[in-house]
């Protein structure tokens, strides 16, 4: 892949889970935005520029994981020691110089945007939490480049990889062209089907992890690396003053903005079927505990010292005089 390929990128590290603290970052237009991060990830805003071949370390460090260089970048601050992100998906998308997105904690130039993969992250997770069976999970739609490690290999088994199984995936129910606005965009033309293709393999990834929030809940960090090269082809093919690029990039700001809704009305987490015996366990021992404390102070607000008391039965009462 050429340099220039990657003068125009973004990526984007968007939430797939809703139960999941996950940092989310992108990269676009040359410049790295943040879109979301949890509070113990924090992002500092400012003009820090930070080097391509540097966000495989920040992702890294994101997930606290140490580096083989140190990363002197004041973007990132230290978090705490024992509060990581759960999971940290990332997708590049090339071709474009910026997207619409309203939502971000903070934008930072991106110097020397040379092609990367987070293929050294991917080997650190495996490496310290191969008991586990982190999901690993790296796919290239265009280049029909997949990487599935651990509990992805069950996951995303029947998810669609290579360009043939994705429009065939387009015809079949549930696709995105029965819910998105195409409006410019064609379902004949090649690179129209190419974006078409990417943002129906970013729903299925989406979907297979909402249904799969369980994995949001076990002890080993999850990597999600996902790239994207519809825009860039669209833009080489029609130009980026032409409807088709700019329904293109609106729609992909949509689904990149929904793939992590969030909740204005900061609602509690949905309960799982645990809930009625954990409920149960803990209402009834308390229940006992406390009847066992008023027994027992009751008992003993009502003793009698040299009756019910063994010490003062076993004690002389009478007191020797010599």
């Amino acid at each position: 892949m050429s340099l220039t390929s990657w003068r125009r990128m973004e990526a984007v590290f968007s939430a797939a889970f809703s139960l999941c603290f996950l940092v989310t970052t992108g990269v676009h237009g040359d410049s790295l935005t943040v879109l979301q991060s949890p509070e113990f990830v924090s992002f500092q805003k400012g003009d820090w520029p930070v080097s391509g071949e540097k966000i495989p370390d920040l992702v890294a460090l994101t997930m606290g994981f140490s580096v083989q260089e140190d990363l002197s970048w004041p973007g990132l601050q230290a978090g705490p020691l024992f509060q990581r992100p759960r999971a940290n998906v990332l997708v590049v998308v090339r071709g474009v110089d910026s997207l619409a997105l309203p939502q971000s904690v903070a934008s930072y130039p991106l110097e020397n945007p040379v092609p990367f993969n987070l293929d050294s992250v991917a080997e650190t997770v495996h490496s310290l939490f191969a008991e586990d069976t982190p999901v690993v999970l790296q796919l290239a739609p265009s280049e029909e480049r997949l990487y599935m490690l651990g509990k992805a290999n069950a996951v995303f088994e029947d998810l669609p990889v290579t360009l043939q199984q994705i429009r065939a995936r387009l015809s079949q129910d549930g696709s995105v062209l029965a819910s998105l606005p195409l409006n410019s965009l064609s379902r004949n033309a090649e690179a129209d089907l190419l974006f078409l293709s990417e943002v129906q393999v970013l729903h299925d990834i989406t979907a297979l992890l909402q249904r799969h929030r369980h994995l949001a809940k076990d002890h080993s960090p999850d990597l999600y690396s996902l790239e994207l090269s519809g825009l860039e082809e669209l833009s080489r093919l029609y130009g980026q003053d032409s409807p088709q690029y700019r329904d293109a990039t609106a729609i992909l700001a949509s689904v990149l903005q929904k793939s992590n809704p969030g909740s204005p009305y900061n609602l509690a987490y949905k309960y799982n079927f645990h809930y009625a015996v954990v409920f149960n366990i803990v209402l009834w021992l308390m229940i006992a505990l406390a009847l066992a404390v008023i027994v027992v102070g009751y008992n003993l607000w009502n003793m009698d010292p040299g009756y019910d008391s063994i010490i003062y039965r076993m004690t002389n009462q009478k007191i020797r005089m010599d």
